[in-house]
């Protein structure tokens, strides 16, 4: 009977684990290339431990077999994967935006070392994510993520086969949420872009031996970056909105 009862309970924990940690390891903040992987490790399993109470009656029962438990397993890996995605979709909402920005007023060529992607960035796009991770977590709204991943049981019930075409509708119906909040942030910008071109484009037409590049790049910049000062309180609380809103709507 005791036996029974920690088999029972370890196939559950590993089952949680197996999703949720999968989940975690994509996470903002928690999931990024440069936290220790010893860190994530314990983190999702201890996530996992705390949930497994919660979680249990919706589980199947233990498989007799060793494949049927490895395809029970990899279809949560694929779930948890796909949770973890999302997520981090609209979260690179940022990053675009600030590629947007950056393009706007005159800091493409400046790339930096992107700690969450491991790639070049650029500098703005950069800091805009990681004062995003650190205001959801400021904020309270890595809880929705973690109650999402514990709904997503009734979305997507433990054992059964993870259906592929409506995790590529969500998918992409995410990158679109992602990207239209990417147009929105960086509007402001665009248009400062646009109207400060013309204005260069005209001051070359009246005064045409004057460098208008060389006088125009720094107040380009300048501009840029009193407009992002102004706005950046504003912009992230907007962020934030959005993102509490789109987190529940995820699956």
């Amino acid at each position: 009977m005791l036996q029974q009862i920690l088999t029972t309970n370890l196939f559950a924990f590993f089952l949680v684990f197996a999703r949720l940690g999968s989940a975690v390891m994509l996470l903002p903040g928690i999931g990024e290339s440069y936290v220790a992987p010893r860190f994530r490790l314990c983190f999702a399993l201890a996530f996992s431990l705390a949930l497994m109470p919660l979680l249990q009656p919706q589980l199947p029962p233990a498989p007799a077999g060793a494949v049927a438990l490895l395809l029970l397993m990899g279809g949560e890996i694929i779930v948890g994967l796909f949770l973890g995605t999302l997520v981090r979709l609209i979260l690179l909402a940022l990053e675009m935006a600030g590629m947007m920005i950056a393009l706007q007023i005159g800091f493409a060529s400046a790339l930096s070392q992107d700690p969450a992607t491991a790639q070049q960035g650029s500098v703005i796009g950069n800091f805009l994510l990681s004062l995003g991770v650190v205001l959801i977590f400021a904020t309270g709204l890595h809880m929705p993520m973690i109650r999402a991943m514990v709904d997503s049981y009734g979305v997507f019930p433990a054992g059964g086969v993870p259906a592929a075409g409506d995790m590529a509708i969500t998918v992409a119906r995410t990158v679109g949420k992602a990207f239209a909040i990417a147009v929105e942030f960086s509007t402001p910008f665009v248009l400062l872009g646009l109207l400060f071109n013309l204005a260069l484009g005209l001051l070359s037409r009246l005064m045409p031996q004057l460098q208008v590049f060389f006088v125009g790049l720094p107040v380009q910049i300048l501009a840029g970056f009193v407009l992002l000062a102004a706005g950046l309180a504003f912009a992230m609380t907007w962020f934030l909105g959005r993102l509490a809103n789109a987190l529940p709507g995820l699956l």
